[in-house]
Order: C-alpha cells, then sequence, then structure tokens
C-alpha cells in the first residue's frame, strides 16, 4: 500500500490537497489532524467520496516525541504500507508587531511551521531513501519569501522552511526524492477569514483571493511522477502579489 501523508490535512488547503491527492493519485490518504477529529473525519469523508481510501492519524507536529511513536505504531500496524509522499501543511499564524511580540507568539510559531517540518520529515526520511523514492512538498507561504509585516515569526518559520527545501533537495536527490515548497498568498481559508478581502485584493493583479484548490492543483503535480526533473524549487501561488 502507497500512501501520502498530509500534515494539517483536516482544514483549509490541507482538505483540499488531501481531496486532490485522492482525485489524482491512487494514494491512501493519511489525514493529519491535532485537535478537530471532526473536521478530520469529514476530509476522510470527502476522499473517500472520490472512490480513495484513507484514514485519520492524530498528532501535533509541533511535538518530536509523540510524531515518532505514532508514525511507528502506525508502521507496525501496515507493515506493507510504505509512506511515499509528504506534505507538510501543518501551520500556525499568532500575528502581532515585533516590538510587543511575546516571546511564546515566537516559540509556537516556529516550533509548528519549522520544527513540525523538522519533526515529521525526519521520522520518515530513512524510509524514503531505503525506498529509493519520495515527494516531499513543504506549504510555505509569501511571506517567506517576501516577508509581510505583523508576521516576522510565521515570515522567519516560513524563511527557514524555503532555505531547508533547497537545502534537503540536494542531499537526497541522487534517491529519486525530490523536495519542493509551494508558496500561497492570500488563499480564502479559516486563516485569512479575519483579513478584509476588499481592501487587500486591490494589492493583488489577479484582483481576488485564490482558492484552496489552486494551491492543491500544484501541490498535485509535484507529487506525481510528472514532477521528477523538478527539486529544490519555490511555486509562488499569489496572483502576481510578489514573485
Amino acid at each position: 500500500m502507497k500512501c501520502a501523508l498530509v500534515t494539517g490535512g483536516s482544514r483549509g488547503i490541507g482538505k483540499a490537497i488531501c481531496i486532490q491527492l485522492a482525485k489524482d493519485s491512487d494514494y491512501h490518504i493519511l489525514i493529519n489532524y491535532n485537535r478537530n477529529e471532526d473536521a478530520a473525519l469529514e476530509t476522510l469523508k470527502a476522499v473517500e467520496a472520490e472512490g480513495n481510501s484513507g484514514e485519520i492519524i492524530q498528532f501535533d507536529v509541533a511535538d518530536g516525541e509523540t510524531v515518532k511513536s505514532k508514525l511507528e505504531t502506525w508502521q507496525e500496524a501496515n507493515e506493507n504500507a510504505v509512506i511515499e509522499v509528504l506534505v507538510n501543511n501543518a501551520g500556525i499564524t499568532k500575528d502581532g508587531l515585533f516590538m510587543w511580540m511575546p516571546k511564546e507568539d515566537w516559540q509556537s510559531v516556529i516550533n509548528t511551521s519549522l520544527n513540525g517540518f523538522y519533526n515529521v520529515t525526519n521520522a520518515i526520511i530513512q524510509k524514503l531513501l531505503r525506498n529509493r523514492y519520495g515527494r516531499i512538498v513543504n506549504i510555505a507561504s509569501v511571506s517567506g519569501v517576501k516577508g509581510t509585516a505583523g508576521q516576522t515569526n510565521y515570515s522567519a518559520a516560513k524563511g527557514a522552511l524555503v532555505a531547508a527545501t533547497k537545502a534537503l533537495a540536494q542531499e537526497v536527490g541522487k534517491r529519486k526524492i525530490t523536495v519542493n515548497a509551494v508558496a500561497p498568498g492570500f488563499i480564502k481559508s479559516d486563516m485569512t477569514a479575519e483579513l478584509d478581502e476588499k481592501e487587500l485584493k486591490q494589492l493583488i493583479p489577479l484582483n481576488r483571493f485564490g482558492e484552496v484548490e489552486e494551491v492543491a492543483h500544484a501541490v498535485s503535480f509535484l507529487v506525481s511522477e510528472k514532477a521528477a526533473y523538478i527539486t529544490g524549487e519555490v511555486i509562488n501561488i499569489n496572483g502576481g502579489i510578489y514573485s
């Protein structure tokens, strides 16, 4: 059984990615969630509605010990399963001006968005290397390539994720493992629900927020055979606001 693991797969961009992979591939979809089990089960239903199989798996990507033990337990229960695809999507924002940013708002964003990448990828990378095949896609952000005021913590985490993507791609390429990132701009989701779309879309050349599916299509392409010669790349999906 070949599997694709999507972290933070219960809502927003993560959910759209799970559904798109269910449409475009025959991967068994592992939907990771942290707290919202109901949302994860809804995503699973949507995956199954596409005629594909999947399951939910609970862990907080920021908690390295739990990530390792949950994935080991899952592997023991599914001896013949191979995780070929990893989409590091889990992330949180705690916006605020840097001068007033409490340490915990800095730390928690780094822990989830950057250390989460380390915890999950490190737990499965050796299996990918032994398998001599793999696809890793990291969900970065326009904040990580351009920098966004009020998001110094998030920009730091996502900028580091972009650099890590490029470095890891060079380490594992010989084993047919590609590592890429997509950097979404303003996408309609829970994360942007509080933003004033009417005002902000004036900054965007395409004059609108993006849809979660538009990010999911790019991810689905990057994890496919068609993208075998693309690695270490960052694809900006932002309607032209920054590229």
